[in-house]
């Protein structure tokens, strides 16, 4: 399994966060799923980020294409 790497996140004054991949915005909480999200990240802050940005492939996306069942 790989791991997530290339993940920030920065707390505004205003509450919001904003969690970065590689320097790029890859998403933005407010409110209720910003709260939820800064209890959760303790644990292991590469992969909880992947997670709530969508950015949790694996790599085998390729090898999947090119097995017969997704063929035409």
């Amino acid at each position: 399994m790989a791991t997530a790497e290339g993940f920030a996140y920065v707390e505004r004054s205003d509450g919001t966060v904003v969690i970065t991949h590689h320097g790029r915005a890859a998403g933005t909480l407010r409110g209720g799923r910003a709260a939820e999200f800064l209890a959760e990240v303790d644990g292991d802050p590469q992969l909880v980020m992947a997670r709530w940005t969508g950015n949790y492939r694996r790599g085998n996306e390729r090898t999947a294409r090119r097995h017969p069942r997704n063929q035409g």
